[in-house]
């Protein structure tokens, strides 16, 4: 009975960074891919269980 909250941004910002990610795109684009992903996580853990 586990799952997902969040990811940690900060470090999330600084892979884009690493990747030559734009700063605003990054910051513009990483709470909706994070909000996707958080979901489909949690639904694969919620049909592990």
């Amino acid at each position: 009975m586990g799952g997902v909250v969040g990811w940690d941004l900060g470090a999330a910002l600084a892979l884009a960074a690493a990747l030559g990610v734009p700063a605003a795109a990054a910051a513009e684009w990483l709470p909706l891919i994070e909000a996707e992903a958080v979901t489909a996580v949690n639904a694969r853990v919620d049909r592990s269980d």
